[in-house]
C-alpha cells in the first residue's frame, strides 16, 4: 500500500490523455455490475482486453452471454457469468455471491458498481411510492450489500480498487431528479464512509465515478429530446475506468471522480 493516500478531496477529473498499458490488469479478477449493456460492458470488455479475468454480473442472461462471447472471441481471458437481479435480490443472494467468488477466485482485486435505474423524473410531491422503493433497492441498498459481502474478498488483494458509479446530480441536487438525485448523493456518502474507513486499514482503494453525459440506453431515457450522438459512446470514456481500476491510480482514494471535463 502506497505510503500516502489522498483522502476526501474535493471533486476531480481523471487524467484526459491517460493511456494504460495493454497488461495494466494482468492477473486481475474483477467483478461488474450491470455488465451486460452500456457503460457496463464497455467497462467489462475493457478490462478484459487489459489482462483481467471478469465476472460479469446482471440481470438478463442473454446479455451476459453476448458479453461474454465476445470477450471471448477477443481472445481475453476467460470471464464469468453470475446472474442476479438486484431489484428483487435477498441478503442471501450477496453471501452466495461472495461464496461462488472464494471457491472460484479466492480473491477481487476490483469491483465495479455500476448497475443503477433510472427511475421517474418528476417533481417530489407526485413522485410514487413504488417507484421510488425501486430506485433505493437497486441503486442504494443493492450497492451496500455488494459491498459488504465482497469487501472481505477485495481486502485479501495485495491492491484493490472499489469504484463506485455517481452522477452530476448526486453531487448538486437538480429538479425532477427525484429518486435517482438522492440516491447518488447517498452513494457518494457510502464511499466517503467505507473510504474513511479503509484508509490505513486496508489495501482497498475506495473512489466514486461520475460518467457524464454518455451514449446510454439510461441517457436516452432521461433527455429523449437530446441528440444521442452529441455525448460520447460508453468506450470512449474508459480511459477514467481503467485509471481508476489500475495501479496508476494508487494514490486515489476517498475522491468524487469525473470520466469527463
Amino acid at each position: 500500500m502506497p505510503a500516502a493516500r489522498i483522502v476526501l478531496n474535493p471533486t476531480t477529473t481523471a487524467p484526459a490523455d491517460y493511456q494504460p498499458r495493454p497488461d495494466l490488469l494482468a492477473g486481475k479478477k474483477i467483478l461488474v455490475t450491470g455488465a451486460g449493456d452500456g457503460i457496463g460492458r464497455a467497462a467489462a470488455e475493457a478490462y478484459a482486453a487489459h489482462g483481467a479475468t471478469v465476472i460479469l454480473l446482471g440481470r438478463t442472461v442473454e446479455k451476459l452471454e453476448t458479453v461474454y462471447d465476445a470477450i471471448e472471441a477477443a481472445g481475453h481471458p476467460q470471464p464469468a457469468i453470475f446472474p442476479l437481479d438486484l431489484a428483487s435480490a435477498e441478503e442471501p443472494s450477496y453471501r452466495e455471491l461472495a461464496q461462488a467468488i472464494e471457491e472460484n477466485f479466492g480473491h477481487l482485486d476490483g469491483l465495479l458498481l455500476n448497475a443503477s435505474v433510472l427511475g421517474e423524473r418528476r417533481p417530489i410531491d407526485s413522485a410514487t411510492w413504488r417507484a421510488w422503493e425501486e430506485v433505493m433497492q437497486v441503486n442504494v441498498n443493492a450497492q451496500f450489500l455488494l459491498t459488504r459481502y465482497l469487501l472481505p474478498l477485495l481486502q485479501r488483494a495485495p491492491d484493490a480498487s472499489l469504484i463506485f458509479t455517481s452522477s452530476g446530480v448526486g453531487r448538486r441536487g437538480k429538479a425532477f431528479w427525484g429518486a435517482y438525485a438522492v440516491s447518488k448523493f447517498a452513494t457518494e456518502g457510502l464511499m466517503q464512509v467505507l473510504a474513511a474507513e479503509q484508509e490505513n486499514t486496508s489495501r482497498v482503494r475506495v473512489n466514486s465515478l461520475n460518467p457524464g453525459g454518455t451514449n446510454t440506453a439510461m441517457r436516452r431515457a432521461a433527455y429523449p429530446a437530446e441528440n444521442p450522438a452529441s455525448n460520447p459512446a460508453p468506450a470512449d470514456i474508459m480511459h477514467a475506468y481503467l485509471y481508476l481500476m489500475g495501479e496508476d491510480s494508487a494514490g486515489v482514494h476517498g475522491q468524487a471522480v469525473n470520466a469527463q471535463g
